[in-house]
């Protein structure tokens, strides 16, 4: 064997040692809320479904939706919906060729996060004042 397979090979610092930039993490949490929409969207048709069943599979769906659980996973599925549709609307904005500077990437992935935050909780204030 060689000198070179025999010694230990340095282990690559990954993510513990690297800071994140925010353009890489809201490109994760893209992906991320992509897939959590998908469980969400499952969630939302189990109600349209039990609506178009009977009362009783509505009404079970509705205590479901309804429960403290229910609100904070309809919270986590609304901001996943708003923070999804804005990275995408941030990415059609790169595919234009516009907001590829560094400064520009980074603002536009602070108002990705920004503004799904804000657009969740107006959204839930509504709900909440109209409820």
């Amino acid at each position: 064997m060689t000198e070179t397979a025999t010694r230990a090979r340095p282990l690559s610092p990954f993510l513990q040692i690297y800071r994140w930039p925010i353009t890489m993490a809201m490109s994760i949490a893209h992906r991320v809320t992509g897939g959590a929409l998908y469980v969400g969207t499952l969630l939302l048709i189990w109600l349209v479904v039990a609506a178009a069943t009977s009362q009783h599979a509505y009404d079970m769906a509705a205590w479901a939706f309804g429960s403290i659980i229910g609100r904070l996973v309809l919270l986590g599925y609304s901001w996943a919906l708003f923070h999804h549709m804005l990275g995408g609307l941030r990415h059609f904005v790169w595919d234009t060729g516009r907001g590829m500077e560094k400064g520009s990437r980074e603002a536009l992935a602070w108002l990705n996060l920004a503004g799904s935050l804000i657009l969740t909780f107006v959204v839930w204030a509504i709900f909440l004042v109209l409820h």
